[in-house]
């Protein structure tokens, strides 16, 4: 047990940390493992590899992922803000290279190999992008004079065009999203609001038209027809597990499920566990994320407020589209279940992201400026 009278790092990080944060994120790190043992060894078996192949490269994942997400939530909000500049240039350059060098899988380049390990940059742009623009929300709304929202929409314009080159339309989603709201938190003129939902629907229907595989998978889910195995399979799953589950190990439905452990744990967790189980999965992502928009709201500083909020709604809604595809309420996408499916990329860059919430989020003096006093995080609690 750590004294409240020890001063040194690691007993001033314990007692300042947000200690429900931290429960919630190693939570479901242990969920992804324990479900990795559950949705893996089907698959794995069916492309001819061990059948533990990749519960242990899960769990290999995990040792860097638990790392960052420590190490990180050391810092202070400047040296966060200095580790999103160049985790932002680095995945976007990375992002460029994977266009002319990268992996193509399934007709998308997304990935490049660096030391003989497959790394997917996109995954550690977001991250970094929601840092960088509450920076500049939150200088905008400091000094008027910088031009902190234009800077933010060309930003947005070039993680866009990568996006949608590789094309990864499910991430170009999710990060417009994400901007949208924190750009609404910033305080952004209706007359914005309007021309950013115009700019969102006609993207979507460019993409419906521009895009085959995409108006493919909006036509099977509004229609039903053609090749709708997965999703079918995944609500199957689902309904067989019942409030309760068939019982670790003995789900059937997951030994034919192609992509069982990334996109669709989900639905193994309800087949095998159940549906209470997975209501419990629910309530773990939308504490993170109430709580999260409850202390940003608290926040005093612009940027750690907009930072703060930017980050746990990514969050949430990358784990809602995810359940959502899994319980056939949205179209089917490609997006990992934080923590939770499969992945090192998705793994480690949501532990990078989270540790920064953590570390904006831990309980500091007041700052003392020339205006009085100022909380840039959660003043520490009397003694």
């Amino acid at each position: 047990m750590v004294s409240r009278l020890d001063r040194g790092p690691v007993a001033n990080w314990w007692w300042t940390i947000d200690r429900w944060f931290l429960a919630a994120f190693l939570t479901l790190m242990m969920l992804g493992v324990v479900l990795s043992f559950a949705a893996s060894p089907a698959v794995a078996e069916r492309i001819g590899l061990e059948p533990y192949h990749f519960v242990m490269r899960q769990i290999l994942f995990m040792l860097p992922a638990l790392g960052a997400l420590v190490l990180v939530s050391f810092l202070d909000d400047r040296q966060v803000r200095r580790l999103a500049f160049l985790m932002l240039i680095g995945s976007l350059v990375l992002m460029l290279a994977a266009l002319y060098f990268g992996i193509e899988v399934k007709g998308a380049r997304r990935w490049v190999t660096i030391a003989g390990v497959s790394i997917q940059p996109s995954e550690f742009m977001k991250p970094a992008f929601v840092i960088v623009c509450a920076w500049l929300f939150a200088e905008q709304a400091r000094r008027p004079d910088i031009p902190g929202n234009l800077f933010a929409i060309i930003l947005l314009g070039v993680v866009l065009a990568l996006l949608v080159a590789q094309p990864d339309l499910g991430q170009s989603s999710l990060t417009l999203m994400t901007w949208g709201i924190m750009f609404f938190m910033a305080g952004l003129p209706w007359v914005w609001i309007g021309a950013l939902g115009v700019f969102g629907v006609g993207g979507a229907i460019a993409a419906y038209n521009v895009f085959p595989h995409v108006a493919t998978r909006i036509d099977r889910f509004t229609t039903g027809q053609g090749d709708t195995f997965q999703v079918d399979m995944g609500r199957e799953a689902l309904i067989r597990g019942g409030w309760f589950g068939q019982g670790p190990g003995e789900g059937t439905i997951k030994r034919i499920l192609p992509d069982s452990h990334t996109d669709f744990v989900f639905a193994v967790a309800g087949e095998e566990f159940g549906l209470i189980f997975c209501m419990a999965i629910m309530v773990v992502f939308a504490f993170v994320v109430l709580r999260g928009l409850n202390i940003a709201l608290k926040e005093h500083d612009a940027f750690t407020r907009y930072a703060i909020a930017g980050l746990v709604t990514e969050f949430g809604l990358q784990s809602i589209i995810n359940m959502g595809v899994n319980l056939q309420l949205m179209p089917a996408k490609g997006m990992t279940l934080p923590f939770i499916s499969y992945g090192g990329s998705s793994l480690v860059a949501m532990a990078i992201g989270m540790g920064m919430v953590l570390a904006l989020t831990r309980k500091r003096p007041l700052k003392r400026t020339q205006h009085g006093f100022t909380a840039s995080t959660r003043p520490l609690p009397a003694e």
